[in-house]
Formats: structure tokens, sequence, C-alpha cells
């Protein structure tokens, strides 16, 4: 039984394995200026990426799919437009929904592991003369990476949990 399904099988996993790699490799990139916005002071930076943030891990990853796949489609300016041949596929509105859902669990992690480092590393850094934009490149971030590793981990592992829900359009 096994060996008559082989193929399949394997075919369905290498297409778990690159939706979820190229969805947390992407969603890290757009996770990083949303997770420094939502580690700002000012709470005007803070707002746009928290309304994101909020919505995406406030609803379900099944109907964040259902919206960009059925939901969009029902608009003549997406069907008209040059993103339509991309829009109406499902691999690339899981690919996108996934992106963005990880994006958003992301932004938190590391605003989380930014605020997580200590005070004093970034006082020290200020006291050697550095500007904010040195210590944080060269002492927050770094530090804040290796607190957050392990939580972006637990997020590869939930993304390929979650990648499950991808039959739902259409994707096997």
């Amino acid at each position: 039984m096994i060996v008559r399904w082989a193929p399949m099988l394997w075919d369905g996993t290498l297409l778990t394995l690159q939706l979820v790699g190229i969805a947390v490799v992407v969603g890290l990139f757009f996770a990083i200026p949303l997770g420094l916005a939502r580690a700002s002071r000012h709470w005007y930076i803070r707002a746009l990426p928290y309304s994101y943030i909020f919505f995406f891990r406030g609803t379900p990853l099944l109907l964040q799919l259902f919206l960009v796949y059925y939901g969009l489609s029902q608009f003549d300016v997406v069907r008209d437009s040059v993103l339509w041949p991309y829009l109406r596929e499902p691999y690339w509105c899981a690919l996108i929904t996934m992106t963005l859902h990880t994006a958003a669990y992301i932004a938190e992690i590391l605003r989380g592991a930014i605020q997580a480092v200590p005070p004093g590393e970034v006082e020290a850094a200020r006291a050697l003369g550095m500007s904010k934009r040195q210590a944080l490149q060269h002492i927050i971030l770094p530090r804040a990476i290796r607190i957050g590793l392990p939580a972006y981990g637990n997020e590869i592992i939930l993304m390929l949990k979650a990648s499950a829900v991808v039959y739902t359009v259409t994707l096997l």
C-alpha cells in the first residue's frame, strides 16, 4: 500500500517543505522591520505594525487563506491586475497567506527578544559612545537573535503543522 502511494507522498512532502521553507524565510524578512517598529518607544511607529500583527495573530490561518484565495477574486480590480495570474493559483495564494501569517508571529518573537536584551548591555553600548543604530546593529540585534532563536524554531514547527490547511484550496 505504501509503495503504491509513495510517489504522491514524496511529492506532498516536497511541496510542504517548499511552502514552509519559503514562508518562514520570506516571513523573517518581513518581520524584521515589523518587530523593530513594534519595539519602538513611539506610539505612532508601533500603531501600524500592531494592527497588522493583531489581525494576523487574531484570525485563523484557514480564514486568512480563504480571504486571499476566494475573497480577492471577487474584485474586478484584482482580476484585471497584473497579479491575477498569480492570485488565481492556489500555490501562490497559500504561499502569500502563510508568509504574511508567519511574519506576524515572527515579528512578535523579535519584539519580545529585543525587549529581553538586558538593559545593562544597551547602557554599556551607549557608554562606549555607540549611536542608537550602532548599538542596535552590534549589540541589541545579535543578542536578540540568540534570545529569539528557540521561539523561531517553534514557529517553523507550527508552520509545518499549519501547512495542512492548504489542501482546502485544492493544493495537494
